[in-house]
């Protein structure tokens, strides 16, 4: 297995180093065109992933605070997306985020490689392998399918030890999440050797000032929202996105941050509409949180998608009785699992304009990848 993985490592820095050697410059303007026209530059990206978001978990946010504006209101831009892998209909979390961070297609199961096995690169490897600060927010552990997709590449996703050794050589700037019980001991004293710091308690982040760093605030997963966990997801994203502007002005480059509402899909899966329902709102606010820091960075792209859906959500009235104004809904599940729904796409700020209609994820990732001038040539 280790030989495997040095493999894999072996060809990700391969690809890295063919595609430092195109000449691609930090300080290139980054633009999406279309038709010939040219679009807002592009410099910073905010790539936010709803796990197990479908429209329906979005519209039950909407519903439930009877249609009062929510972040994805603001979005200038809508598209959707269609989720399947390579061997199935319906996705899971690994073939999903594979596509989202690489734009390639793979098994259910597999983490940054194709069916085959073999490495692809994801958009925050290029961007750090061009020397841009890169980060990572999650409510799940930092080792889990969708954040290991940015960064790791494994065709086994559960295996976490072989995940946190590649996450100790990510090169990532900022980690926040859950995963402390796969790297305490060497991957932390490696961590530090490399200059970071290492922190273990959420409290950390409020006197937090310096780059890189990584956070480990739980054994495996972050406490579910129902559980207590407060508003860890939007402040975390607000502190990584501070230390990721300030780290970004100092190198002259843009920088790239993936942030995943890691538990809706997990309140999905238990059919908990409460859950859900408020899962999704702690990750609205922190879409929130990247559209404000969008409107006062120029430049910056705000991305706000889904893995897949989880648990076939559906919002029928409660009330047969369809003439009263006043008739609410009652959510409902048609599953346990994952579905085959096609996600949305909301996009706020610089490029938002040239990203519309129905794509693949793995199209998605490649428009990004344009917009970053990170694409292969």
């Amino acid at each position: 297995m280790r030989r495997k993985s040095i493999a894999l490592l072996v060809a990700v820095l391969c690809g890295l180093a063919a595609f430092a050697q195109s000449g691609r410059s930090l300080a290139d303007p980054l633009r999406m065109e279309s038709g010939g026209n040219e679009a807002s530059p592009v410099r910073n990206l905010i790539y936010l992933i709803g796990d197990g978001m479908g429209l329906s978990q979005v519209s039950m946010l909407s519903v439930e605070s009877d249609y009062q504006p929510t972040a994805f209101d603001r979005a200038q831009n809508v598209a959707m997306v269609v989720t399947r892998s390579a061997n199935n209909r319906v996705t899971d979390s690994a073939a999903a985020g594979t596509a989202l961070a690489t734009g390639y297609k793979t098994n259910n199961g597999m983490v940054g490689v194709r069916p085959d096995s073999s490495a692809v690169v994801s958009i925050m490897e290029r961007a750090v392998g061009l020397g841009r600060p890169a980060g990572i927010v999650v409510t799940s552990m930092l080792q889990h399918a969708t954040p290991a997709a940015f960064y790791a590449h494994v065709p086994y996703r559960h295996d976490y030890r072989q995940v946190s050794e590649q996450l100790v050589e990510s090169g990532l700037t900022v980690a926040f999440g859950g995963g402390y019980s796969y790297v305490e001991g060497m991957c932390v004293k490696r961590l530090q050797e490399q200059g970071y710091t290492v922190l273990d308690r959420e409290e950390q982040l409020d006197t937090l000032s310096h780059t890189p760093v990584m956070g480990f605030f739980a054994e495996e997963h972050l406490p579910s929202k129902q559980e207590g966990r407060g508003d860890f997801l939007p402040e975390a994203t607000r502190t990584a996105l501070e230390l990721l502007a300030r780290e970004a002005d100092r190198r002259d480059a843009g920088f790239v941050l993936m942030v995943e509402g890691s538990q809706i899909d997990m309140e999905g899966h238990a059919n908990d509409a409460q859950g859900v329902l408020a899962e999704t709102a702690d990750f609205e606010q922190s879409v929130a949180v990247a559209m404000d820091f969008a409107d006062s960075h120029p430049g910056t792209l705000v991305v706000v998608t889904a893995d897949h859906e989880t648990g076939g959500l559906s919002l029928p009235s409660c009330d047969s009785d369809f003439e009263q104004a006043e008739s609410g809904v009652e959510p409902r599940f048609g599953t346990e699992g994952h579905t085959a729904t096609f996600v949305p796409v909301f996009l706020y700020g610089a490029g938002a304009e040239r990203i519309n209609g129905l794509m693949d994820n793995t199209r998605l990732a490649e428009l990004l990848m344009e917009a970053l001038g990170v694409a292969e040539e």
